[in-house]
Formats: structure tokens, sequence, C-alpha cells
């Protein structure tokens, strides 16, 4: 009888298409997280406030939603390798769009460029990460979870490092050179995926339709309805709050804040590459339902625990920490049970997606993804201008609690191993 747990040695060239898609997916990811810092820093020194550089990646994740939604079904219709390298080609052109001088970058303007380069993340990221599905083989679980494990936690170092790489470009080139620069790297990434990249990779066997997009698995819909809480738990004190918080509570600079949250990216990133040793690939036995809601669970205490230090640093419980040590500190732990967390997710997911047409189930799920952080993201703003960082963590929290509910309706597996996908 065959382990499906069992990490076997793949098929050498599925190793070199794997090598190719991450490749790709990194030079995309620096240029996201570059862009996203040099939008920021540069925005910022144009006198805009913190909630309304948040704003202008409204639309960014907005589009994020329907492109995981549509985009899904585009891949099982042409192949997932088109799909990411119209996602390399679309950044490309939004890093373009803001090299036009700067009395033409208007509210409007930034956010139709920043709507095209969300639209470029999110068809990159599911063509990347249900190519995994295809080459490491379903029967394989042990395998399966490595390779997402370590596609996923490099992604995030990466945007970490773009940070990094935004801030630099920004103070050695400008905001304009800066972006020719890493539109002529990135360009450069796009011809070798076209000319490298496995043709029709994830391209469905039989004809999908488009009602196809909704995803008729319990276990999908399932987890699905959980990442969007998960997400939302993150960025509703991540994206907006906290740094203003630093900046303005804690009188932190502008390279501190950025220089902190990005090393916290990176350190996120770097345990989620980890996930599998933590959660049972060890022990002979892949994650499961139990596994989504335990880890939640823990996960939902650490932000009730910041907001009762926020609300008095000097209370018995952390009598012996500042209120900098509270954020710092807890951040940290925060972190690194959400990258498990979300790690342990992205194996969930592509291991519950069906073979042939992986992308639609992929695409569904990274929907509910993109809505988390919409939600999260516009929360974020609101509740801490009206109420302050605590009731965001007590949000964060709640959200958290939900997503380990959702997560009890997910199969389990009870320590078997999980049956291989069927196909669609």
């Amino acid at each position: 009888m065959v382990d499906h747990n069992q990490v076997v040695a793949p098929d050498p060239q599925a190793v070199r298409q794997y090598m190719l898609v991450t490749g790709n997916y990194w030079g995309f990811t620096l240029t996201d997280g570059a862009l996203r810092m040099l939008v920021v820093l540069h925005f910022h020194q144009l006198g805009y406030s913190p909630l309304s550089i948040a704003m202008l990646f409204l639309f960014y994740e907005i589009f994020g939603v329907v492109t995981n939604l549509v985009g899904g079904w585009l891949g099982a219709r042409i192949g997932l390798n088109r799909t990411m390298n119209i996602g390399l080609a679309m950044q490309v052109v939004a890093l373009l769009m803001l090299t036009v001088p700067a009395s033409l970058l208007s509210v409007p303007y930034v956010m139709a460029a920043q709507a095209l380069s969300g639209i470029a993340k999110d068809l990159n990221k599911m063509s990347a990460k249900s190519s995994i599905k295809l080459l490491a083989g379903s029967g394989h679980q042990g395998s399966l979870y490595k390779w997402v494990a370590l596609l996923t936690g490099s992604k995030n170092a990466l945007k970490g490092a773009g940070f990094f790489l935004g801030g630099a470009l920004l103070a050695w080139l400008g905001f304009r050179d800066a972006l020719l620069a890493m539109a002529a790297a990135l360009a450069l990434v796009l011809v070798g995926s076209l000319l490298t990249l496995k043709k029709d990779l994830g391209k469905a066997k039989q004809k999908t339709r488009f009602s196809d997009i909704f995803s008729k698995s319990r276990a999908v819909n399932i987890l699905s309805a959980a990442r969007m809480f998960l997400f939302g738990a993150r960025d509703v004190w991540f994206v907006v709050a906290l740094p203003v918080f630093l900046s303005t509570q804690l009188n932190w600079t502008h390279t501190q804040v950025g220089g902190f949250l990005a090393l916290w990216v990176i350190g996120y990133g770097a345990v989620q590459a980890f996930a599998p040793k933590v959660t049972g690939r060890t022990r002979d036995q892949v994650p499961d339902g139990r596994s989504a809601f335990g880890w939640a669970a823990v996960l939902a205490a650490i932000p009730l625990m910041i907001a009762m230090g926020i609300a008095d640093p000097w209370s018995g419980l952390v009598k012996t920490l500042s209120l900098e040590g509270v954020i710092i500190g807890g951040l940290l732990l925060f972190g690194a049970l959400f990258a498990i967390n979300s790690s342990l997710h992205s194996f969930l997911i592509v291991s519950y997606a069906k073979e042939d047409g992986v992308s639609l189930d992929v695409g569904f799920y990274y929907m509910a993804n993109a809505m988390g952080r919409l939600v999260g993201t516009v929360l974020s703003g609101w509740l801490f201008q009206e109420y302050g960082l605590a009731v965001c963590l007590l949000v964060s929290s709640l959200f958290l609690g939900v997503a380990a509910v959702i997560s009890l309706w997910l199969p389990r597996h009870n320590g078997k191993p999980m049956p291989v996908t069927p196909k669609r």
C-alpha cells in the first residue's frame, strides 16, 4: 500500500517546472512588495495621511476578489502558464503607468494602476499555487505540503525583502527611475517564462463553464470561509492601524516602521516554510480539519492579550513590559502563529482541490482570501480612526474565533493517510 504522506523523489521535469514557477513568483513578489513601499513612502512625502494612502490600495484589494474568482476559470480554460505570463505582463504595465510626470499622478490614476497590479498579483499567485498541485502529484501529500510551504514561505520572505528594496531604490534612484528599473527586470522574467514554462499547464481536459467558478466542494467552501476570517483578522489591525499607531503613539520614524514591518514579513515567511515540521509532517502525518481548528483557536488568544496590554500597559498581566514591548512581543508571537495557520491552509486547499481544473478551486479559495483582506483593510482604517488599536485587536480575536469554529466542519483523517484527490 502506498503511503501518501511519504516524501518521495519527484520527477526531474516536474522539479524543473516547479523551479521556473517559483522563480516567476519570486520575481513578481519582489516588485509587488517594492511597489507598495514606493507608493507609501512617495505619497507620504507628498503630504497624504496614512488612511488616504491606504485607500490608494482599495482597488488593489477589490480587484483581487474578482480576479481570483474569474482567474481560476480562465486558468482552467487557457492554461496556468498563460495566466501566469499575463500577470507578469500586467505588472510591467502597472509599473510603467506610474512613471508618468508627477502632475499626472492623481488619486484616481494611482488607484487604477494599483487595480491593475492587484489583478496581476492574484493571477500570478493563483497560477503558482495551482501549478504545485499538478507538479508535486496528488498522491504524495507529504511532498505536496513541503512544496506548498516552501513556495508560500519564500514568497512572504521576499515580499518583506521587497519592502527594503522599494525604500532603497527610492533613496538611490528616485520614484520614477526605481519603477523603470523594476519594470525592466520583470520584463526579463516574463521573457524567460514565455520561453521555458510548460505549455497548457493546468488546462482542464473537460470544457469548463463560467458557472464552475463557484466551488462545488464542501471542503473547499468551508476552508474558504475560514480563510476569509483568518486574513480579515490579520489585516484589521496590521494594514493601517498598526503602522499609524507605531508612528503617532510610539513616535517611530517612517524608516523604523517600514524596516520593522519588513523584518516581520520576512520572519513570517521563514516560519511558513518550516510549518510542515511544526504541524505534523515529521510524525508521518499531514494536517487536517482538527489541525486547522486547533491552531486558529490558539491564535485567537494573541490579539486579545495584546489589546489588554494596550488598554492598560501597566496592568498586572504585563506590568513588567512597556507599551512598546507589548506591541513588539505580541506582534512577533502573532506572526509566528499566523504563519503556521496560513501555511496549513495553503496546503489544505491544494490538497482538497480537484486535479483537473485545479485553478477553479484554488481561485475560489483565494477569492475568499482577497475578500478577507478587503474587509480587514477597510475596517482597519475605520475602527482605528473611530476607536483605536485595541478595538481593532478585539475584532481580530473575534474573527479568529469564527475561523476556528468554521474549521470544525473540515474533513479529518484521524491519523490515516489522506486519500488521493479525485479527478474532476
